[in-house]
Protein backbone atom coordinates (compact mmCIF):
# COMPACT_ATOMS: atom_id res chain seq x y z
CA UNK A 1 0.00 0.00 0.00
CA UNK A 2 1.50 3.62 -0.98
CA UNK A 3 2.55 5.24 2.39
CA UNK A 4 1.02 8.79 2.32
CA UNK A 5 3.78 11.25 3.66
CA UNK A 6 1.73 13.65 6.46
CA UNK A 7 5.06 15.62 7.43
CA UNK A 8 4.43 16.67 10.85
CA UNK A 9 0.37 17.64 9.65
CA UNK A 10 -0.93 14.99 11.97
CA UNK A 11 0.75 16.12 15.16
CA UNK A 12 -0.26 20.11 14.81
CA UNK A 13 -3.94 18.59 13.99
CA UNK A 14 -3.80 16.54 16.97
CA UNK A 15 -2.72 19.11 19.40
CA UNK A 16 -5.04 22.39 19.33
CA UNK A 17 -2.41 24.28 20.60
CA UNK A 18 -0.11 24.22 17.66
CA UNK A 19 -3.24 24.06 15.66
CA UNK A 20 -1.60 25.62 12.31
CA UNK A 21 -3.93 28.71 10.93
CA UNK A 22 -4.20 27.02 7.74
CA UNK A 23 -3.75 23.32 6.41
CA UNK A 24 -2.85 22.30 2.69
CA UNK A 25 -3.56 18.93 0.83
CA UNK A 26 -1.92 18.16 -2.35
CA UNK A 27 -2.63 15.11 -4.10
CA UNK A 28 -2.51 13.82 -7.98
CA UNK A 29 -6.41 14.63 -8.40
CA UNK A 30 -9.21 15.96 -5.73
CA UNK A 31 -12.77 15.23 -7.12
CA UNK A 32 -14.63 18.15 -5.59
CA UNK A 33 -18.51 16.96 -6.27
CA UNK A 34 -18.72 20.81 -7.29
CA UNK A 35 -19.57 21.18 -10.68
CA UNK A 36 -17.94 24.58 -10.77
CA UNK A 37 -14.20 23.24 -9.99
CA UNK A 38 -14.98 19.42 -10.79
CA UNK A 39 -11.10 18.13 -10.50
CA UNK A 40 -8.25 19.67 -8.72
CA UNK A 41 -4.90 19.08 -7.32
CA UNK A 42 -4.88 21.12 -3.85
CA UNK A 43 -7.77 21.96 -1.40
CA UNK A 44 -6.78 24.29 1.75
CA UNK A 45 -9.00 24.58 4.46
CA UNK A 46 -8.21 26.46 8.36
CA UNK A 47 -8.24 25.36 11.63
CA UNK A 48 -11.86 25.03 12.22
CA UNK A 49 -12.38 23.12 9.55
CA UNK A 50 -13.71 24.76 6.62
CA UNK A 51 -12.43 24.93 3.19
CA UNK A 52 -10.79 28.11 2.23
CA UNK A 53 -9.93 27.08 -1.00
CA UNK A 54 -9.31 24.73 -3.98
CA UNK A 55 -7.10 24.72 -6.95
CA UNK A 56 -4.09 24.33 -8.45
CA UNK A 57 -1.21 23.13 -6.39
CA UNK A 58 0.99 26.04 -7.20
CA UNK A 59 -0.86 28.48 -6.89
CA UNK A 60 -2.59 27.34 -3.38
CA UNK A 61 1.24 26.50 -2.00
CA UNK A 62 2.20 30.43 -3.18
CA UNK A 63 -0.60 31.66 -1.92
CA UNK A 64 -0.40 30.05 1.42
CA UNK A 65 3.48 29.56 1.57
CA UNK A 66 3.43 28.88 5.33
CA UNK A 67 0.46 26.51 5.48
CA UNK A 68 0.61 22.99 7.28
CA UNK A 69 1.18 20.62 4.23
CA UNK A 70 -0.47 17.11 4.02
CA UNK A 71 1.02 15.45 1.12
CA UNK A 72 -1.02 12.42 -0.64
CA UNK A 73 1.19 12.11 -3.18
CA UNK A 74 -0.73 9.73 -5.90
CA UNK A 75 -3.81 9.29 -4.22
CA UNK A 76 -7.08 10.64 -5.41
CA UNK A 77 -9.43 12.43 -2.99
CA UNK A 78 -13.16 12.44 -2.64
CA UNK A 79 -16.03 14.69 -0.80
CA UNK A 80 -16.66 12.92 2.91
CA UNK A 81 -18.52 9.24 2.18
CA UNK A 82 -22.09 10.23 3.61
CA UNK A 83 -24.46 7.10 4.05
CA UNK A 84 -28.36 8.18 3.77
CA UNK A 85 -30.14 5.67 5.47
CA UNK A 86 -27.94 3.60 7.99
CA UNK A 87 -28.61 2.50 11.91
CA UNK A 88 -25.84 3.85 13.52
CA UNK A 89 -27.06 1.67 17.11
CA UNK A 90 -27.89 -1.40 15.50
CA UNK A 91 -24.29 -1.13 13.57
CA UNK A 92 -22.93 -1.18 17.32
CA UNK A 93 -25.73 -3.60 18.48
CA UNK A 94 -24.22 -5.85 16.21
CA UNK A 95 -20.91 -5.78 16.48
CA UNK A 96 -21.66 -6.85 20.57
CA UNK A 97 -23.72 -9.55 18.94
CA UNK A 98 -22.86 -13.08 17.17
CA UNK A 99 -22.30 -12.30 13.55
CA UNK A 100 -24.13 -14.78 11.61
CA UNK A 101 -24.26 -12.73 8.24
CA UNK A 102 -23.31 -15.56 5.84
CA UNK A 103 -24.15 -18.74 7.40
CA UNK A 104 -24.95 -21.79 5.31
CA UNK A 105 -27.31 -23.53 7.12
CA UNK A 106 -28.90 -23.76 10.15
CA UNK A 107 -26.13 -25.85 11.14
CA UNK A 108 -23.84 -22.92 11.04
CA UNK A 109 -25.63 -20.56 12.81
CA UNK A 110 -25.98 -22.84 15.81
CA UNK A 111 -22.11 -23.46 15.71
CA UNK A 112 -21.68 -19.74 15.57
CA UNK A 113 -23.75 -19.44 18.68
CA UNK A 114 -21.65 -21.72 20.35
CA UNK A 115 -18.80 -20.11 19.43
CA UNK A 116 -19.58 -16.89 20.30
CA UNK A 117 -21.12 -18.30 23.74
CA UNK A 118 -17.76 -19.64 24.70
CA UNK A 119 -15.99 -16.70 23.90
CA UNK A 120 -18.12 -13.74 25.89
CA UNK A 121 -18.47 -16.80 28.51
CA UNK A 122 -22.09 -15.70 28.93
CA UNK A 123 -23.56 -16.59 32.39
CA UNK A 124 -26.01 -19.14 33.14
CA UNK A 125 -29.45 -17.92 32.07
CA UNK A 126 -28.46 -14.97 30.31
CA UNK A 127 -29.82 -14.32 26.76
CA UNK A 128 -27.65 -15.55 23.93
CA UNK A 129 -28.20 -13.12 20.98
CA UNK A 130 -26.90 -12.73 17.26
CA UNK A 131 -28.24 -10.93 13.83
CA UNK A 132 -27.60 -11.55 10.21
CA UNK A 133 -28.87 -14.63 9.40
CA UNK A 134 -31.15 -15.50 5.76
CA UNK A 135 -32.81 -18.14 5.15
CA UNK A 136 -32.58 -17.42 1.47
CA UNK A 137 -28.94 -18.37 1.77
CA UNK A 138 -29.35 -21.97 2.51
CA UNK A 139 -30.86 -24.94 0.80
CA UNK A 140 -33.64 -25.31 1.86
CA UNK A 141 -34.75 -21.74 1.87
CA UNK A 142 -37.15 -22.07 4.25
CA UNK A 143 -37.59 -20.12 7.35
CA UNK A 144 -35.87 -22.06 10.59
CA UNK A 145 -37.62 -23.09 13.87
CA UNK A 146 -37.27 -22.56 17.52
CA UNK A 147 -36.49 -26.54 17.26
CA UNK A 148 -33.34 -26.04 15.06
CA UNK A 149 -31.91 -24.01 18.25
CA UNK A 150 -33.78 -26.05 21.25
CA UNK A 151 -31.15 -28.99 21.15
CA UNK A 152 -27.92 -27.36 21.52
CA UNK A 153 -29.93 -24.53 23.90
CA UNK A 154 -32.64 -26.06 25.84
CA UNK A 155 -32.61 -23.37 28.69
CA UNK A 156 -30.87 -20.63 27.23
CA UNK A 157 -33.53 -17.94 25.72
CA UNK A 158 -31.74 -16.91 22.17
CA UNK A 159 -33.43 -14.18 19.85
CA UNK A 160 -31.37 -13.66 16.47
CA UNK A 161 -32.49 -11.05 14.21
CA UNK A 162 -32.86 -11.95 10.57
CA UNK A 163 -30.65 -10.12 8.20
CA UNK A 164 -33.08 -6.80 6.89
CA UNK A 165 -34.18 -6.48 10.50
CA UNK A 166 -37.81 -7.58 9.95
CA UNK A 167 -38.37 -10.99 11.36
CA UNK A 168 -36.45 -12.44 14.48
CA UNK A 169 -35.85 -16.57 15.16
CA UNK A 170 -36.45 -17.26 18.90
CA UNK A 171 -35.83 -21.14 20.70
CA UNK A 172 -38.49 -22.57 23.25
CA UNK A 173 -36.96 -20.54 26.26
CA UNK A 174 -37.84 -17.49 24.28
CA UNK A 175 -41.01 -17.95 23.85
CA UNK A 176 -42.03 -19.82 27.22
CA UNK A 177 -40.77 -16.36 28.45
CA UNK A 178 -43.14 -14.58 25.98
CA UNK A 179 -45.86 -16.62 27.54
CA UNK A 180 -45.13 -16.12 30.87
CA UNK A 181 -45.29 -12.74 30.66
CA UNK A 182 -48.65 -12.22 28.89
CA UNK A 183 -50.39 -15.13 30.67
CA UNK A 184 -53.67 -13.88 29.07
CA UNK A 185 -52.79 -14.72 25.41
CA UNK A 186 -51.03 -18.06 24.17
CA UNK A 187 -49.01 -17.64 20.97
CA UNK A 188 -50.80 -20.74 19.90
CA UNK A 189 -54.15 -19.94 18.16
CA UNK A 190 -54.48 -17.77 15.02
CA UNK A 191 -54.59 -14.18 16.48
CA UNK A 192 -51.74 -11.95 15.05
CA UNK A 193 -50.22 -9.14 16.51
CA UNK A 194 -51.22 -5.93 14.10
CA UNK A 195 -48.67 -4.98 11.75
CA UNK A 196 -46.87 -8.37 12.59
CA UNK A 197 -47.14 -12.09 12.31
CA UNK A 198 -46.52 -14.82 14.12
CA UNK A 199 -45.46 -18.10 11.99
CA UNK A 200 -47.45 -20.91 13.24
CA UNK A 201 -47.62 -25.06 12.18
CA UNK A 202 -50.67 -26.73 12.87
CA UNK A 203 -51.45 -23.47 15.05
CA UNK A 204 -48.14 -23.37 17.98
CA UNK A 205 -45.59 -21.02 16.73
CA UNK A 206 -42.73 -21.93 15.35
CA UNK A 207 -39.95 -19.51 16.61
CA UNK A 208 -40.57 -16.97 13.62
CA UNK A 209 -41.68 -13.53 14.45
CA UNK A 210 -42.21 -11.27 11.55
CA UNK A 211 -42.39 -7.19 11.98
CA UNK A 212 -44.14 -5.72 14.95
CA UNK A 213 -44.46 -9.49 15.96
CA UNK A 214 -40.85 -9.17 17.21
CA UNK A 215 -41.62 -6.83 19.93
CA UNK A 216 -43.26 -9.49 22.12
CA UNK A 217 -39.93 -11.18 22.08
CA UNK A 218 -37.72 -8.14 22.41
CA UNK A 219 -39.93 -7.10 25.39
CA UNK A 220 -38.65 -9.72 27.40
CA UNK A 221 -34.83 -9.16 26.96
CA UNK A 222 -32.95 -6.68 29.56
CA UNK A 223 -32.28 -3.16 29.02
CA UNK A 224 -28.56 -2.63 28.29
CA UNK A 225 -26.80 -0.70 30.68
CA UNK A 226 -24.83 2.40 29.83
CA UNK A 227 -21.29 0.85 29.43
CA UNK A 228 -22.77 -1.61 26.82
CA UNK A 229 -23.97 1.36 25.46
CA UNK A 230 -21.28 3.46 25.54
CA UNK A 231 -18.45 0.40 23.83
CA UNK A 232 -21.41 -0.31 20.86
CA UNK A 233 -21.06 3.32 19.79
CA UNK A 234 -17.41 3.45 20.14
CA UNK A 235 -17.36 0.35 18.35
CA UNK A 236 -19.79 1.16 15.14
CA UNK A 237 -17.82 4.81 14.95
CA UNK A 238 -14.58 3.05 14.54
CA UNK A 239 -16.28 1.05 11.83
CA UNK A 240 -17.78 4.00 10.11
CA UNK A 241 -14.45 5.92 10.14
CA UNK A 242 -12.70 2.85 8.61
CA UNK A 243 -15.05 2.33 5.85
CA UNK A 244 -14.57 5.90 4.65
CA UNK A 245 -17.94 7.20 6.24
CA UNK A 246 -18.02 10.96 7.44
CA UNK A 247 -21.68 11.39 7.70
CA UNK A 248 -24.59 8.79 8.26
CA UNK A 249 -28.61 9.61 8.08
CA UNK A 250 -29.21 7.63 11.13
CA UNK A 251 -32.87 6.46 10.76
CA UNK A 252 -35.24 5.83 13.93
CA UNK A 253 -33.62 7.68 16.96
CA UNK A 254 -34.70 7.86 20.31
CA UNK A 255 -34.40 10.87 22.63
CA UNK A 256 -32.36 8.50 24.58
CA UNK A 257 -30.12 7.53 21.94
CA UNK A 258 -30.36 11.49 21.10
CA UNK A 259 -29.04 12.11 24.04
CA UNK A 260 -26.26 9.42 24.24
CA UNK A 261 -24.77 11.30 21.21
CA UNK A 262 -25.36 14.83 22.46
CA UNK A 263 -23.07 13.18 25.14
CA UNK A 264 -20.18 12.11 22.60
CA UNK A 265 -20.26 15.32 20.92
CA UNK A 266 -20.12 17.32 24.18
CA UNK A 267 -16.88 15.61 24.82
CA UNK A 268 -15.30 16.02 21.35
CA UNK A 269 -15.60 11.88 21.03
CA UNK A 270 -18.08 12.23 17.49
CA UNK A 271 -15.68 11.04 14.23
CA UNK A 272 -18.92 10.95 12.53
CA UNK A 273 -21.59 13.22 11.26
CA UNK A 274 -25.04 12.67 12.28
CA UNK A 275 -28.04 13.41 10.74
CA UNK A 276 -30.56 11.63 13.38
CA UNK A 277 -34.32 11.22 12.23
CA UNK A 278 -36.78 10.30 15.10
CA UNK A 279 -38.37 7.51 15.66
CA UNK A 280 -41.54 7.92 15.09
CA UNK A 281 -44.36 8.91 17.37
CA UNK A 282 -42.70 9.19 19.95
CA UNK A 283 -40.70 11.27 22.55
CA UNK A 284 -37.96 12.35 19.84
CA UNK A 285 -40.90 13.83 17.66
CA UNK A 286 -42.26 14.97 20.34
CA UNK A 287 -39.54 17.24 21.58
CA UNK A 288 -39.02 18.54 17.90
CA UNK A 289 -42.62 19.55 17.64
CA UNK A 290 -41.84 21.33 21.01
CA UNK A 291 -38.48 22.72 20.44
CA UNK A 292 -38.06 23.03 17.09
CA UNK A 293 -34.90 21.68 14.98
CA UNK A 294 -32.27 20.57 17.38
CA UNK A 295 -28.57 21.21 16.26
CA UNK A 296 -25.65 20.70 18.24
CA UNK A 297 -22.96 23.45 18.40
CA UNK A 298 -19.80 21.56 16.73
CA UNK A 299 -21.91 21.04 14.11
CA UNK A 300 -21.57 16.99 14.34
CA UNK A 301 -25.07 16.26 15.42
CA UNK A 302 -28.60 17.80 14.41
CA UNK A 303 -32.17 16.18 14.30
CA UNK A 304 -34.44 17.88 12.12
CA UNK A 305 -36.58 14.61 10.38
CA UNK A 306 -38.65 11.83 11.34
CA UNK A 307 -39.08 8.25 10.21
CA UNK A 308 -41.92 6.63 10.11
CA UNK A 309 -42.75 3.17 8.15
CA UNK A 310 -45.66 2.08 6.20
CA UNK A 311 -44.88 -2.34 5.62
CA UNK A 312 -42.23 -4.72 6.41
CA UNK A 313 -39.36 -5.96 4.14
CA UNK A 314 -39.67 -8.59 0.97
CA UNK A 315 -37.49 -11.22 2.34
CA UNK A 316 -39.46 -11.91 4.61
CA UNK A 317 -42.64 -11.48 2.30
CA UNK A 318 -43.86 -8.38 4.68
CA UNK A 319 -43.47 -6.04 1.88
CA UNK A 320 -47.10 -4.72 1.00
CA UNK A 321 -47.70 -5.90 -2.32
CA UNK A 322 -50.75 -4.56 -4.32
CA UNK A 323 -50.86 -8.52 -5.71
CA UNK A 324 -50.23 -11.81 -4.17
CA UNK A 325 -46.60 -12.80 -4.06
CA UNK A 326 -45.83 -14.75 -6.39
CA UNK A 327 -44.53 -17.76 -4.11
CA UNK A 328 -47.24 -17.18 -1.75
CA UNK A 329 -50.97 -16.83 -3.05
CA UNK A 330 -52.72 -15.27 -0.94
CA UNK A 331 -50.14 -13.20 0.95
CA UNK A 332 -49.89 -9.86 -0.09
CA UNK A 333 -47.48 -8.57 2.75
CA UNK A 334 -47.65 -6.45 6.11
CA UNK A 335 -48.96 -2.55 6.86
CA UNK A 336 -46.60 -1.52 9.85
CA UNK A 337 -49.10 1.04 10.56
CA UNK A 338 -52.84 1.41 9.91
CA UNK A 339 -52.42 4.29 6.85
CA UNK A 340 -55.17 6.61 9.02
CA UNK A 341 -52.76 6.52 11.43
CA UNK A 342 -49.94 7.02 9.19
CA UNK A 343 -51.11 10.24 7.65
CA UNK A 344 -52.55 11.57 11.54
CA UNK A 345 -48.37 11.22 11.90
CA UNK A 346 -47.50 13.09 8.42
CA UNK A 347 -49.72 15.45 9.54
CA UNK A 348 -48.41 16.17 12.81
CA UNK A 349 -44.75 16.19 11.16
CA UNK A 350 -45.87 18.19 8.69
CA UNK A 351 -47.54 20.96 11.04
CA UNK A 352 -44.35 20.95 13.22
CA UNK A 353 -42.03 21.93 10.14
CA UNK A 354 -40.32 18.45 10.15
CA UNK A 355 -38.94 16.55 7.06
CA UNK A 356 -40.59 13.42 7.02
CA UNK A 357 -38.92 9.92 5.94
CA UNK A 358 -40.70 7.11 5.32
CA UNK A 359 -39.89 2.83 5.49
CA UNK A 360 -42.06 1.67 1.87
CA UNK A 361 -40.44 -1.04 0.19
CA UNK A 362 -43.29 -2.87 -1.84
CA UNK A 363 -45.57 -1.18 -4.80
CA UNK A 364 -48.39 -1.10 -2.52
CA UNK A 365 -46.33 0.25 0.92
CA UNK A 366 -44.78 3.27 -1.94
CA UNK A 367 -48.54 3.93 -3.28
CA UNK A 368 -49.37 4.53 0.12
CA UNK A 369 -46.75 7.16 0.90
CA UNK A 370 -47.35 8.82 -2.41
CA UNK A 371 -50.60 9.25 -1.95
CA UNK A 372 -50.65 10.19 1.65
CA UNK A 373 -47.52 12.93 0.71
CA UNK A 374 -49.69 14.36 -2.05
CA UNK A 375 -53.13 14.91 0.09
CA UNK A 376 -50.95 16.06 2.99
CA UNK A 377 -48.70 18.73 1.34
CA UNK A 378 -51.10 19.98 -1.04
CA UNK A 379 -50.36 23.57 -2.46
CA UNK A 380 -46.74 23.05 -0.77
CA UNK A 381 -45.32 20.28 -2.90
CA UNK A 382 -43.15 22.86 -4.30
CA UNK A 383 -42.24 23.96 -1.07
CA UNK A 384 -38.58 23.01 0.36
CA UNK A 385 -39.34 20.38 2.26
CA UNK A 386 -37.09 17.14 0.78
CA UNK A 387 -39.51 14.33 1.89
CA UNK A 388 -38.23 11.18 1.60
CA UNK A 389 -39.06 7.46 0.65
CA UNK A 390 -36.76 5.00 2.23
CA UNK A 391 -35.60 2.37 0.27
CA UNK A 392 -38.36 2.66 -2.38
CA UNK A 393 -37.31 -0.64 -3.61
CA UNK A 394 -40.63 -2.02 -5.27
CA UNK A 395 -42.41 0.73 -7.08
CA UNK A 396 -44.95 0.53 -9.78
CA UNK A 397 -44.34 2.05 -13.12
CA UNK A 398 -47.24 4.87 -12.72
CA UNK A 399 -45.89 5.43 -9.63
CA UNK A 400 -42.18 6.51 -10.38
CA UNK A 401 -43.37 9.79 -11.94
CA UNK A 402 -44.85 11.23 -9.48
CA UNK A 403 -41.82 11.37 -6.69
CA UNK A 404 -40.37 14.47 -8.77
CA UNK A 405 -43.36 16.80 -9.34
CA UNK A 406 -43.96 15.97 -5.60
CA UNK A 407 -40.42 16.68 -4.15
CA UNK A 408 -40.02 13.66 -2.98
CA UNK A 409 -36.34 12.04 -2.53
CA UNK A 410 -35.84 8.31 -3.44
CA UNK A 411 -33.78 6.66 -0.45
CA UNK A 412 -32.15 3.75 -1.73
CA UNK A 413 -29.72 0.97 -0.62
CA UNK A 414 -27.71 -0.38 -4.03
CA UNK A 415 -26.68 -3.01 -2.02
CA UNK A 416 -30.20 -3.87 -1.24
CA UNK A 417 -30.44 -4.79 -4.90
CA UNK A 418 -27.74 -7.21 -5.67
CA UNK A 419 -28.21 -8.97 -2.30
CA UNK A 420 -31.59 -9.28 -3.17
CA UNK A 421 -31.26 -10.65 -6.71
CA UNK A 422 -31.07 -14.02 -6.13
CA UNK A 423 -34.83 -14.44 -4.96
CA UNK A 424 -36.19 -10.81 -6.02
CA UNK A 425 -38.30 -12.22 -9.26
CA UNK A 426 -39.25 -15.43 -7.20
CA UNK A 427 -41.06 -13.13 -4.47
CA UNK A 428 -42.59 -10.54 -7.47
CA UNK A 429 -42.36 -12.56 -10.70
CA UNK A 430 -40.56 -11.13 -13.91
CA UNK A 431 -43.41 -7.75 -14.63
CA UNK A 432 -43.04 -6.18 -11.22
CA UNK A 433 -39.44 -6.38 -11.50
CA UNK A 434 -39.75 -3.49 -14.29
CA UNK A 435 -40.34 -1.10 -10.51
CA UNK A 436 -37.69 -3.37 -8.67
CA UNK A 437 -34.47 -1.36 -7.68
CA UNK A 438 -35.31 1.32 -10.87
CA UNK A 439 -32.35 3.81 -10.47
CA UNK A 440 -31.98 5.05 -13.54
CA UNK A 441 -35.93 5.57 -14.21
CA UNK A 442 -35.66 7.68 -11.10
CA UNK A 443 -33.08 9.30 -12.60
CA UNK A 444 -34.81 9.68 -15.86
CA UNK A 445 -38.09 11.23 -14.15
CA UNK A 446 -35.97 14.08 -12.49
CA UNK A 447 -36.36 12.47 -8.79
CA UNK A 448 -33.18 13.17 -6.67
CA UNK A 449 -31.39 9.90 -5.49
CA UNK A 450 -29.88 9.42 -2.43
CA UNK A 451 -27.38 6.44 -1.72
CA UNK A 452 -26.68 4.45 1.83
CA UNK A 453 -26.86 1.20 2.72
CA UNK A 454 -29.16 0.24 5.86
CA UNK A 455 -26.42 -1.14 8.03
CA UNK A 456 -26.30 -3.15 9.69
CA UNK A 457 -28.57 -4.90 7.51
CA UNK A 458 -25.89 -4.59 4.76
CA UNK A 459 -22.39 -3.76 5.32
CA UNK A 460 -21.95 0.21 6.50
CA UNK A 461 -18.61 -0.01 3.89
CA UNK A 462 -19.90 2.38 0.80
CA UNK A 463 -18.13 0.76 -1.72
CA UNK A 464 -19.57 -2.08 -1.68
CA UNK A 465 -22.81 0.29 -2.25
CA UNK A 466 -20.47 1.83 -5.35
CA UNK A 467 -19.84 -1.64 -6.33
CA UNK A 468 -23.34 -3.00 -6.18
CA UNK A 469 -24.66 0.70 -7.93
CA UNK A 470 -22.31 0.27 -10.88
CA UNK A 471 -22.25 -3.49 -11.84
CA UNK A 472 -25.49 -4.61 -10.22
CA UNK A 473 -23.54 -7.58 -9.65
CA UNK A 474 -22.49 -9.98 -6.85
CA UNK A 475 -18.89 -9.82 -5.79
CA UNK A 476 -18.33 -12.82 -8.04
CA UNK A 477 -19.50 -10.61 -11.16
CA UNK A 478 -22.91 -12.12 -11.21
CA UNK A 479 -25.05 -12.32 -13.53
CA UNK A 480 -22.34 -11.31 -16.41
CA UNK A 481 -23.22 -8.37 -17.37
CA UNK A 482 -25.47 -7.69 -14.16
CA UNK A 483 -28.79 -7.98 -13.08
CA UNK A 484 -31.52 -5.36 -14.97
CA UNK A 485 -28.31 -4.06 -15.94
CA UNK A 486 -30.25 -0.95 -17.59
CA UNK A 487 -30.99 0.35 -14.19
CA UNK A 488 -27.53 0.17 -13.43
CA UNK A 489 -25.56 4.03 -12.70
CA UNK A 490 -22.27 5.34 -13.83
CA UNK A 491 -19.36 5.93 -11.20
CA UNK A 492 -19.92 9.44 -11.20
CA UNK A 493 -23.55 9.26 -10.52
CA UNK A 494 -23.06 6.67 -7.86
CA UNK A 495 -20.14 8.71 -6.29
CA UNK A 496 -22.99 11.89 -6.39
CA UNK A 497 -25.58 9.66 -4.73
CA UNK A 498 -23.00 8.77 -1.75
CA UNK A 499 -21.54 12.73 -1.52
CA UNK A 500 -23.80 15.99 -2.80
CA UNK A 501 -26.95 13.87 -3.39
CA UNK A 502 -27.06 12.53 0.21
CA UNK A 503 -26.24 15.66 1.74
CA UNK A 504 -28.70 17.65 -0.02
CA UNK A 505 -31.51 14.94 1.31
CA UNK A 506 -29.90 16.16 4.70
CA UNK A 507 -30.72 19.83 4.06
CA UNK A 508 -26.98 19.90 4.44
CA UNK A 509 -26.00 21.05 1.03
CA UNK A 510 -24.13 24.03 2.38
CA UNK A 511 -21.84 22.07 4.64
CA UNK A 512 -21.27 18.32 3.02
CA UNK A 513 -21.31 16.78 -0.08
CA UNK A 514 -18.63 18.84 -2.13
CA UNK A 515 -14.86 20.23 -1.25
CA UNK A 516 -15.56 23.91 -2.12
CA UNK A 517 -14.68 27.17 -0.28
CA UNK A 518 -16.83 27.66 2.69
CA UNK A 519 -17.59 23.90 2.76
CA UNK A 520 -16.72 21.44 5.42
CA UNK A 521 -13.80 19.64 5.17
CA UNK A 522 -14.58 16.29 5.07
CA UNK A 523 -12.71 14.07 2.92
CA UNK A 524 -11.58 10.75 1.92
CA UNK A 525 -8.24 9.72 0.59
CA UNK A 526 -7.89 6.90 -1.59
CA UNK A 527 -5.62 4.62 -3.06
CA UNK A 528 -7.19 4.44 -6.46
CA UNK A 529 -9.47 7.07 -8.41
CA UNK A 530 -13.48 5.61 -7.93
CA UNK A 531 -14.10 7.55 -11.19
CA UNK A 532 -11.40 6.08 -13.42
CA UNK A 533 -11.01 2.25 -12.01
CA UNK A 534 -12.23 -0.66 -13.39
CA UNK A 535 -15.99 -1.23 -11.99
CA UNK A 536 -15.04 -4.32 -10.77
CA UNK A 537 -12.34 -3.18 -8.47
CA UNK A 538 -14.85 -0.57 -7.14
CA UNK A 539 -15.63 -2.54 -3.93
CA UNK A 540 -11.65 -3.15 -3.15
CA UNK A 541 -10.82 0.43 -3.29
CA UNK A 542 -8.09 1.31 -0.66
CA UNK A 543 -9.08 3.94 2.16
CA UNK A 544 -5.95 5.55 2.92
CA UNK A 545 -7.40 8.31 5.47
CA UNK A 546 -10.74 9.50 6.66
CA UNK A 547 -10.86 13.44 7.81
CA UNK A 548 -13.56 15.43 9.29
CA UNK A 549 -13.26 19.13 9.41
CA UNK A 550 -9.81 19.02 8.44
CA UNK A 551 -8.59 15.97 11.13
CA UNK A 552 -8.06 12.53 10.72
CA UNK A 553 -10.42 10.52 12.19
CA UNK A 554 -8.77 6.89 10.84
CA UNK A 555 -5.41 6.46 9.41
CA UNK A 556 -4.67 2.89 7.45
CA UNK A 557 -1.71 1.14 9.13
Amino acid sequence: MRRITWFAALACLAATAQAADVHLLTAARIHTSDPAQPQVEAMAWDGSGRVLAVGDAKALLARYPDAERVDAGAATVVPGLIDAHGHLMGLGYALMQADLVGTRDRADVVARLKAFAEKEALPEGAWLVGNGWDQNDWPEKAFPTAADLDVAFPDRPVWLERVDGHAGWANSAAMQLVEQANPERSLAGDWQPDGGRILRADGKATGVFVDEAMGLVRAQMPEPDEAWLTEALERALVAAARDGLTGVHDMGVSSQTLALYKRFADAGKLTLRIDAYADGDGQALADLCEHGAYHHPEGRLQMRGVKLFIDGALGSRGAALLADYSDEPGNRGLLVTDPATYEGIVRKAKGCGVQVATHAIGDRGNRIVIDTYERVLGDDAKSDHRWRVEHAQIVSPEDIPRFAPLGVIASMQPTHATSDMPWAEDRLGKDRLFGAYAWQRFLHSGARLALGSDFPVESPDPRLGLYAAVTRQDRDGQPPGGWLPDQRLGAAEALRGFTSDAAYAGFDEKQVGKLAPGMRADFVVLAEDPLQAPASQLDDLQIESTWVDGKPVYEAK
